[in-house]
């Protein structure tokens, strides 16, 4: 009977062998908990180092031959592996460093007779003495990166996968809301971010970092040295995951009864550029529409010179598949701007301004691409947010 992979082993098939590829090794906690079915072990779950060394987990898949798969963990890992249902074939619990995991990978490889093979390999994320140790342990075979490779086949989400989109979205924004309602002008940001790491963690969110702006400031570290005050604005940019899925949206509070004319001007326009960019949005479109509809929309907005759009994919990572543009604040190629955007692809959108006078004034919104258009989990809270009980602005 064939294995059963949580992933479209078709998929990752006719990439391997559009990349000349016979095995992949991926090493990234992201990529094997993807091929792992959802898999990541606790114990290594926030911290690598141990020892002398690394924790470096290693899943190697042979092209063509699932049941071939096998899996490299921690000497400890059987606390992990036992009590999960992987579907790897040959587990392997038995590395305390990174060149234990290279010395493991090879012999697996060998015994595949893949000593001679061209094995893709997270090239910026493996370390330097476990790619010393594979390249002499293999010395025939040839090593390629795996990493645009494994970006394809995650660009669309199995719908297991889309669930824990939604979920990291919804907990997201029903944490940002709730700090908004509790914090009070007079703040630091670095107390704003601890709140809101607080209000995710109590949602089952682990919280990686928050985004803050407070007033005029466009600096978004969380620090002691700046203050929201009275009638100022609060951005607040997400940075949780659930089970390993990120929810990356933002959205604005205001430290007032109402908002001033500029604040709300401001954010309307934001508003504007995120309801256009979304217009395009649907299975078959060109991916670079997007970003055609929003500077259309940006073009007709009083504050234009102020204002910066981007749009990139999402998932395990903040900027993965699909990559839309070559101009955004995270360098990359904008290898899918002219393909059409598949079904199960997830995007965040993000717009904002930075105005000298109100500060930092952005939306951003998770959208998972369906047949005829989109769906935004989380799609609440879009207007300023007010402290509960400090409508006044009063500390």
């Amino acid at each position: 009977m064939p294995v059963q992979t949580p992933f479209d082993r078709e998929r990752l098939d006719a990439l391997c062998e559009a990349h000349g590829v016979d095995a992949v090794v991926a090493t990234t906690k992201h990529n094997v908990q993807y091929l792992m079915g959802g898999y990541r072990y606790f114990f290594f779950a926030n911290m690598d180092a141990i020892g002398l060394s690394r924790y470096l987990p290693a899943l190697a898949y042979v092209r063509g031959r699932a049941d071939s798969a096998f899996y490299i963990g921690a000497g400890n890992e059987a606390w992990g592996t036992d009590v999960s249902d992987v579907w790897v074939p040959e587990i392997r619990n038995v590395s305390w460093s990174s060149v234990e995991t290279a010395h493991a990978v090879a012999e697996g490889l060998t015994r595949r007779g893949l000593a001679r093979g061209t094995v893709a390999v997270e090239a910026g994320f493996i370390p330097a003495d476990a790619m010393d140790a594979l390249r002499a342990e293999l010395p025939e075979a040839v090593f390629v990166e795996a990493q645009t490779l494994l970006e394809e086949l995650r660009a669309v989400k199995s719908p297991d996968e889309l669930t824990l989109v939604r979920r990291a979205s919804e907990l997201i924004i029903d944490a940002m809301l709730a700090t908004f309602d509790t914090a009070r002008p007079g703040e630091t940001k670095s107390a704003i971010a601890q709140r809101f790491r607080r209000e995710q963690v109590a949602r089952g969110l682990d919280f990686d970092y928050a985004l803050v702006t407070a007033g005029p400031g466009l600096n978004r570290a969380p620090t002691d040295r700046e203050i929201w005050r009275p009638g100022a604005t609060l951005s607040l940019d997400s940075g949780g995951m659930y089970r390993g899925y990120i929810g990356d949206l933002a959205r604005m509070g205001v430290a007032a009864a109402e908002p001033t004319a500029l604040q709300s001007d401001l954010l309307a326009e934001v508003e504007a550029v995120q309801q256009a960019a979304r217009v395009p949005v649907r299975a078959g479109g060109r991916g670079g529409d997007i970003f055609d509809a929003a500077h259309k929309a940006m073009a007709g907005c009083p504050h234009a010179e102020e204002m910066f759009f981007v749009a990139h994919g999402m998932g395990l990572i903040t900027h993965e598949a699909p990559r839309l543009t070559a101009t955004g604040p995270v360098p990359y190629p904008a290898d899918h701007a002219d393909l059409p955007l598949r079904t199960g692809m997830v995007l965040s959108i993000e717009t904002w301004i930075e105005n000298g006078e109100v500060g930092f004034v952005k939306l951003e919104d998770t959208l998972i691409v369906t047949d005829d258009g989109w769906e935004a989990p989380g799609d609440i809270g879009r207007g300023y947010q007010v402290p509960s009980g400090h409508a006044d602005g009063a500390s």
